[in-house]
């Protein structure tokens, strides 16, 4: 019999071991529980090196979190729990690390807005939490089938979210296509966190040039602050600059120049 193996992330005990017991008694499951996002990396990397991956994350919605300012969390660093993961950000965390792992959201109501950044994280699913075991059951075997789930009242919602959100990536994509290969160059600075001096130093320039540069980014974009500007450029599917290992920045492709 094939077995399919269920992590459980939620911060409240109970409802995580007594959601991983009736799981359990399934016979096809075999099933662990996590009580945050840190610890759910650490198991998630833990079973990989022991080559015995998990096939579905159950993840709570409102993991408790705490995240600096708009960069999504990323995985983090062993023993680091101060650097709490919330949900939705923890998805995105695993979908990078762990692209094989399917990811559901448990949820404690419908929010077409939070399914919708869900499933733009990677998740396959979004299920409330006081469903039965059985839809539970159905939505696990459906994503590892590839099937995306959600409540029939929110798909409506999601697809609004989704096709606006697409719109809003358009406009901002042709925003940022309005910069000169410096000013994007700069931009990435941003989004990687560097302030204006760090900035100067790895692109070899002098502090007043970047700040012209940095004040030309925000007109083009049409914003008025960094953070604006970071959350466009997120939007515009702009990464971090890579500082690289001598911590300098690394070119992005010449496509994007």
């Amino acid at each position: 019999m094939v077995r399919t193996r269920v992590l459980v992330v939620d911060d409240h005990r109970i409802f995580a071991e007594s959601l991983a017991a009736a799981l359990a008694a399934e016979p096809d499951v075999d099933v662990a529980a996590a009580g945050s996002g840190p610890a759910a990396l650490r198991c998630l990397e833990r079973a990989a090196g022991e080559g015995r991956r998990y096939d579905v994350l159950l993840v709570d919605a409102d993991l408790g979190g705490r995240l600096p300012g708009v960069r999504p969390a990323v995985p983090v660093q062993e023993g680091d729990e101060e650097g709490l993961v919330d949900g939705i950000s923890l998805v995105a965390g695993v979908r990078t690390a762990q692209p094989a792992v399917r990811i559901v959201v448990l949820a404690e109501k419908d929010d077409p807005r939070r399914a919708a950044l869900a499933l733009q994280a990677g998740a396959s699913g979004w299920v409330a939490k006081d469903c039965s075991l059985s839809r539970l059951l159905t939505v696990i075997r459906g994503v590892l089938r590839d099937e995306t789930h959600l409540p029939p009242a929110l798909l409506t919602g999601v697809l609004k979210e989704l096709t606006a959100a697409r719109k809003h990536r358009t406009e901002s994509e042709q925003l940022v296509e309005s910069l000169t290969p410096r000013e994007r160059e700069v931009l990435r600075c941003m989004v990687a966190g560097l302030g204006r001096k760090a900035v100067a130093e790895r692109l070899f320039l002098s502090p007043h040039t970047v700040r012209t540069h940095m004040q030309n980014v925000l007109g083009k974009l049409g914003v008025h602050s960094t953070l604006a500007a970071v959350a466009l450029a997120r939007r515009a599917g702009v990464g971090p600059a890579d500082l690289g290992s001598a911590g300098r920045i690394v070119p992005e492709e010449t496509n994007s120049a």
